[in-house]
């Protein structure tokens, strides 16, 4: 792995005490007015989101060790939740997600945990550009012989570097993206390193008012007639 990604993970280990002892303190006040509350609340939601994104990162130095057992994954129920767990910002900041399925194969090869991350970095960089009237999307598809999860905002274009990476499958090292503040640059290098190992293709697409990031999942071997889904 190169050294300076592996110094980067080293530091995320480091961080992910204080983030803890944080959490925690924000949760031990009480007797706190309307303000003091929402404050409290924020700061515990951005310490969460803070350690998830941690996490990720020591998962990243793991996946050379092969512990992420490839198995039948529901793609749906996957989407579900990580919708579940984001929907508070979006309502919280009044913002719209639009949310389809069409896909008629129900289970891929994936690894659950690492799908789930994905899915979730990508929703998390989408809701930054989305508001009442320019709803992020995530639509679940089948395509070319695969599944496909796709999520579309209307932020500032990709910049050109970013996209080829991203064109490329793999994004070398975390990196800030100065066009599209409040886009975790960190969170596209974690999507990306989980979607090659899980074999799955990675890719954003430039768009004139936004940018769709996808991943290409390989439909399960032990996909029966049955995991086939007829229904609109």
């Amino acid at each position: 792995m190169d050294v300076e990604v592996d110094g980067i993970l080293v530091a995320a280990h480091e961080l992910k005490a204080p983030l803890a002892v944080l959490r925690q303190l924000a949760l031990s006040f009480d007797e706190m007015n309307d303000t003091n509350e929402h404050i409290r609340s924020e700061m515990v939601s951005v310490s969460e989101r803070a350690i998830k994104q941690v996490n990720d990162l020591i998962k990243v130095r793991r996946l050379e060790d092969g512990l992420f057992e490839m198995e039948p994954v529901a793609v749906r129920a996957v989407c579900d939740a990580v919708t579940r767990e984001l929907n508070y910002l979006f309502k919280g900041e009044r913002k719209g997600l639009f949310v389809r399925y069409s896909n008629r194969v129900k289970l891929v090869t994936a690894n659950r945990d690492l799908l789930y991350s994905v899915v979730y970095n990508f929703l998390l960089n989408a809701i930054h550009y989305s508001s009442a009237e320019t709803r992020a999307e995530l639509v679940v598809k089948d395509y070319h012989g695969m599944v496909q999860v796709k999520i579309r905002d209307y932020g500032p274009a990709l910049p050109i570097d970013v996209w080829r990476e991203m064109k490329r499958g793999f994004v070398r090292k975390p990196t800030s993206i100065a066009m599209r503040p409040g886009s975790s640059g960190l969170g596209l290098f974690i999507a990306s390193r989980f979607s090659r190992y899980m074999h799955a293709e990675v890719g954003a697409v430039r768009h004139r008012d936004g940018t769709s990031f996808y991943i290409n999942l390989p439909i399960s071997k032990q996909m029966s007639m049955f995991d086939y889904d007829f229904y609109n």
